[in-house]
């Protein structure tokens, strides 16, 4: 079984994992969290049902009961969790992935994650080793549809004039397609806005670029002030300028601070180890900012704004986490929070893609992927090479490495779910931006 990662259990169905684990997964998982009670809910991919069926059986097997949300996006399971004071939820996806793959994305009290590094590693060994006994009293299943609850939370975050926006909105055919309508209304030009798990369209996963083309070309063809485009189970969202443009997820982290200032004088936010230098900077340009960099997924950044009782912040993946949301991560709460701002500074006769510029300062590689066996001897390799040459002015040890200079910075790491090598540069101008990433490939080819 090959579907433990750092962040969550996924995998290609019937290959990575199966019925029978799924069946183990939840019958250990209430005595793992301590609990009788466990919400449940599931995306709308076509393995989603057996996996839920088999999620269910081996819950209510353990004695347990499960309370089932029905069909959700992941963050109203992870927002549940918290408003309703369960100490355990699972939702059934993969997030992004093709339609082969499905997963469990295990939350305990407070909506925190588990990872592998806090009881996903314990729930890996007892599928393998434990034994089960079921007990004579089964736990039952109780319906607990909350989606009108969910969608009024949801409503407090939306600009009360974003029908003054011309808006296109990709749903990649996802869980966002649950709720869209409900915010937005009919005026906005939807692209892929039926739930169909098997992504009939583009596969959900906005930061592969040609997931993308569709709704840069509805930007355009539309005229519109803004373009939005969602992942699967809606944790994760993307926005393009009004010239068609693809917008870095970063740096709507800065952009999210003209919202914030409406209430704060001063906040902490959070931002993963890829993220541009620029945002720090920004940020500390519009109000007194304390940024705190960390490391990249979910189980690590929501845990990290909560010990810190941060504001909000956001990963280069898309994701944003607000201490409003129970400190974890919303796609359609970061969209209602973007939208805000769009609007004000359409009022002041700016658009978006001119207040990016003003946020944007550097030359960016983007995220660039190296499948190569000995990750750790070259990201070694890297490291040694440009302390060799200098020292440098910052550096960090998680999540990989990130050197940082005086006019340039990268960040090399392995990724968590994917089999990659992962590299960032940044520099001051593309002249030296593709010296320094020319100077790393040359020294990843050895591997």
């Amino acid at each position: 079984m090959g579907a433990f990662h750092a962040y969550d259990i996924r995998g290609i169905y019937n290959k990575d994992f199966a019925k029978e684990d799924v069946y183990k997964i939840g019958f250990f998982i209430p005595a793992l969290l301590k609990t009788t009670k466990v919400l449940v809910g599931r995306d709308v991919r076509i393995s989603s049902p057996e996996i839920y069926d088999y999620l269910t059986k081996g819950i209510t097997d353990s004695g347990a009961d499960v309370y089932y949300a029905g069909l959700t996006t992941t963050p109203m399971i992870y927002w549940l969790t918290a408003h309703y004071e369960f100490d355990a939820s699972i939702m059934i996806t993969a997030s992004h992935n093709g339609k082969d793959y499905n997963g469990l994305k295990v939350s305990k009290a407070n909506a925190l994650p588990v990872g592998y590094d806090n009881g996903l590693n314990i729930l890996e060994d007892k599928i393998r080793n434990a034994k089960v006994e079921t007990v004579e009293e089964k736990g039952r299943i109780i319906d607990f549809e909350k989606h009108d609850v969910y969608l009024n939370f949801q409503k407090k975050y939306l600009p009360k004039n974003h029908e003054n926006l011309n808006i296109s909105l990709d749903c990649s055919n996802g869980m966002s397609a649950l709720f869209i309508k409900d915010l937005l209304g009919n005026s906005p030009h939807y692209l892929y806005d039926n739930l169909d798990g098997n992504f009939p369209n583009h596969e959900a996963n906005p930061l592969v670029a040609e997931n993308v083309v569709d709704i840069k070309a509805e930007v355009i063809k539309n005229s519109s002030d803004i373009g939005i485009i969602f992942d699967g189970d809606a944790d994760r969202v993307m926005f393009i300028d009004e010239k068609g443009e693809f917008i870095s997820p970063d740096l709507m982290i800065a952009l999210m601070g003209h919202y914030f200032l409406k209430n704060e004088k001063k906040y902490t936010v959070i931002q993963d180890i890829r993220t541009s230098k620029a945002v720090g900077e920004y940020l500390n340009r519009i109000t007194e900012t304390e940024i705190y960099t960390w490391r990249v997924g979910r189980s690590f950044a929501a845990p990290k704004l909560r010990e810190i009782n941060g504001l909000f912040g956001g990963e280069l993946a898309g994701h944003y986490y607000f201490r409003d949301f129970n400190y974890s991560d919303s796609g359609l709460m970061a969209m209602s929070i973007i939208l805000s701002v769009v609007i004000q500074k359409k009022a002041e006769g700016i658009t978006l893609s001119q207040l990016i510029s003003k946020i944007k300062a550097y030359a960016n590689s983007g995220e660039l992927n190296f499948v190569i066996e000995n990750k750790s001897e070259a990201m070694e390799a890297v490291k040694n090479h440009f302390f060799a040459l200098e020292k440098p002015k910052k550096f960090m040890d998680f999540d990989g490495f990130r050197l940082e200079y005086s006019d340039w910075w990268f960040n090399i790491r392995p990724s968590n779910t994917e089999p990659y090598l992962r590299l960032i540069v940044e520099a001051s101008n593309e002249i030296l931006l593709k010296e320094k990433v020319e100077e790393i490939k040359g020294i990843i080819e050895d591997f």
